[in-house]
């Protein structure tokens, strides 16, 4: 597999055959103007990973952020091109480049050679990318340590467990995905320490850093099968860090009919999909913010530095845990209060959080 070290968020690999078709260039753009009179406008133009605008995760989440910017400030214009094939990532830059855009967003990590290699060749260009940091001082980046909520996650996870095992599963073996798998296990792990039990953690081995994935982020039956594999194991609860591969555990959960629960990634599973009823939280990750936040400062003239960019966290709320929705009465008042104390030792520094695949400044 080639260098991670930028890839902060995860994608599907590209068919090798879409690369040679028509759809090398993504989806026409997609524009989100307000055609008024008066001031420059100031465009914020966005180039999705392959899974596109609606993938109830991170693309979604970052688009999300766009029209806050712009609902901010009526001066900011937005539209975005989505990618179909990894080839699609440099066309599409390099397209909202020729356009003049003033602010260039690639989102997700497995675009983070593309971002580099185009920013390099556009020194004057001001880009910014979600989940990775390719190391250009033109490239803002917005990177978050999920592994920090994700620990809560299974510690909420192992209190919650009526057979004594949860599982986790991935959507492929990289940095985006596995840090929320680290911190889930060590999750696990501190339960089983303070409570003296003995909650297995199916799925990751954070020590080999093997598992379980479904090499793919949009295929459903595929989140299904890996998850199936696991309540066969025992497990309960699941937590898919797939993309929409996790919609077919999601659904299964809900359809087995409270056999097993889910925890869903990236976005408030409650807002973003219909299988709330088996969700019992989300590990969410605070991209809309961030993202709202470097287009006004844009806007505003205010240069954004790639050094620092943007680290989200427990303590500045980057990163933190929904609420429990439909499960708010079926969590114990004493899980919820430790699960709560959890977040305040971890942004203290009082318990250390730890995983091969956090951000790098």
């Amino acid at each position: 597999m080639r260098s991670v070290r930028g890839m902060r968020i995860a994608s599907i690999f590209a068919v090798g055959g879409l690369a040679l078709t028509a759809a090398a260039c993504g989806e026409a753009p997609k524009d989100d103007n307000n055609a008024g009179s008066g001031a420059k406008k100031f465009s914020a133009c966005m180039v999705t990973d392959v899974g596109g605008i609606d993938d109830k995760s991170f693309n979604t989440s970052a688009w999300k952020g766009l029209q806050e910017a712009k609902a901010a400030n009526d001066n900011i214009d937005i539209k975005f091109v989505a990618s179909k094939a990894e080839a699609d990532y440099e066309p599409n830059l390099t397209q909202y480049v020729n356009q003049k855009c003033d602010f260039i967003l690639a989102v997700g990590g497995l675009m983070g050679d593309a971002t580099s290699k185009i920013a390099k060749a556009n020194p004057n260009q001001q880009f910014g990318i979600v989940d990775a940091n390719p190391g250009d001082a033109n490239v803002y980046p917005m990177q978050f340590d999920t592994a920090q909520a994700a620990f809560q996650a299974g510690y909420l996870a192992a209190g919650m467990s009526k057979s004594g095992k949860v599982g986790t599963y991935g959507g492929l073996p990289i940095p985006p995905v596995t840090i929320f798998m680290d911190g889930f296990v060590d999750g696990v792990k501190y339960f089983n320490t303070t409570k003296g039990k003995n909650v297995q953690a199916l799925g990751w081995n954070k020590e080999t850093q093997k598992g379980s994935f479904t090499n793919d982020f949009a295929k459903q039956d595929e989140g299904k099968k890996v998850s199936d594999a696991l309540v066969a194991q025992g497990a309960d609860i699941i937590m898919p860090v797939a993309g929409g591969s996790g919609l077919g555990t999601t659904a299964a959960a809900k359809a087995s009919g409270g056999k097993y629960s889910t925890i869903w990634v990236d976005v408030d599973g409650c807002e973003s999909t219909p299988d709330c009823s088996a969700i019992i939280t989300t590990v969410v990750k605070n991209i809309p913010e961030a993202v709202k936040e470097a287009v006004i400062k844009a806007a505003g003239g205010e240069k954004l530095e790639a050094k620092p960019g943007f680290v989200g966290t427990l303590a500045n709320t980057g990163v933190s845990i929904a609420p429990y929705h439909d499960f708010d009465s079926k969590v114990p008042a004493e899980l919820k209060a430790e699960v709560d104390k959890i977040k305040a030792d971890i942004a203290a520094g009082t318990i250390t959080v730890t995983s091969k695949a956090q951000p790098t400044k």
